[in-house]
């Protein structure tokens, strides 16, 4: 028993002496940030860290937490309820806690505070693993169908479609691509900055192939971006959503996002018995937790399986 009084006297001095700079949660979230900047993270992370500590420096703001070191266990917990009263959806919300997590990590190794990170007592929003859609093979088709291969932009927009399809990569990922870094003999593309900035090889199949070597027989083997615009310029973002977009209209659906594609060639791997690491690495995800949407997925065919397998029907 007197051990433990003295291990609890020790913790208070501990705190006593423990010294935090004075300086507002907004302007530590604004050092964090500059910190992410010089160490090279990518624009999209830094505005997702950016979006996320902005909405929680104004919730301490709100509370009157003027300090760092006011932060406690029940603020974070109170700021995801926050959010939740704000109508932000759970995927939001986890988000949200993951960046206050790496924050106070940051903030915590920063400072060299030995008193314990108040975000190891709060456990992270759940957030449910729902199935997710694809772009159909039908869908597909019927978007090839539009494309006019005699032109340029036809010949680029059949070859879009199907090189999303068969390599699986971000829509950021494919606009970054240069000529250079394609490989028509092997079937493959070096992605050069993938998300945290890693780079990889992915690969694509013969009709993948013979659909780029169209195309670029009007783009020219010029140097320079692979996907271009009617002006010879890199095609940006939003050009690039418009052609699902219109191709779209015209064959008379629903148009699909970019990274329908991609949700597309998880599953279609999956489904051909592709193991989750491999696919992993193909798609530039740093962990499997990212998969498990897909494979939740892939668990709806179990019935159409079962009744293709079942040994007592099949007996």
């Amino acid at each position: 028993r007197g051990v433990k009084v003295a291990k609890n006297l020790m913790n208070l001095r501990t705190l006593q002496v423990q010294s935090f700079d004075p300086d507002p949660v907004r302007v530590w979230a604004d050092r964090f940030i500059t910190d992410r900047r010089a160490g090279g993270a990518a624009p999209g992370t830094i505005l997702f860290y950016t979006e996320k500590l902005t909405k929680f420096s104004q919730f301490c703001e709100n509370i009157n937490i003027e300090r760092i070191d006011q932060v406690t266990p029940d603020v974070i917990r109170a700021f995801l309820q926050w959010l939740e009263d704000r109508g932000h959806n759970p995927g939001g919300r986890h988000g949200a806690y993951r960046t206050v997590r790496v924050f106070l990590r940051w903030l915590w190794d920063e400072l060299d505070l030995t008193i314990p990170n108040p975000i190891r007592k709060v456990k992270a929003p759940k957030v449910a693993i729902d199935p997710i859609d694809p772009v159909s093979p039908e869908a597909v088709k019927a978007l090839l169908e539009t494309c006019d291969i005699h032109t340029m932009v036809g010949a680029r927009d059949r070859a879009i479609i199907l090189f999303l399809l068969d390599t699986g990569v971000r829509m950021s990922e494919a606009l970054a691509i240069d000529l250079l870094d394609i490989d028509l003999g092997l079937g493959a593309v070096l992605i050069r900055v993938g998300k945290g900035r890693k780079p990889r090889n992915v690969y694509f199949g013969k009709t993948t192939r013979r659909a780029l070597r169209l195309y670029l027989k009007f783009r020219g083997m010029q140097p320079g971006p692979l996907w271009m615009n009617a002006n010879g310029d890199r095609l940006a973002k939003w050009g690039f959503a418009n052609i699902f977009r219109r191709r779209a209209a015209l064959a008379g659906i629903e148009p699909p996002s970019p990274h329908d594609f991609r949700r597309a060639f998880a599953l279609a791997m999956l489904r051909a018995g592709v193991d989750v690491l491999s696919l992993q690495k193909l798609m530039g995800h740093s962990s499997l937790q990212v998969l498990q949407r897909y494979v939740k997925q892939t668990d709806l065919d179990g019935q159409r399986a079962h009744e293709k397998g079942s040994p007592v029907e099949n007996m």
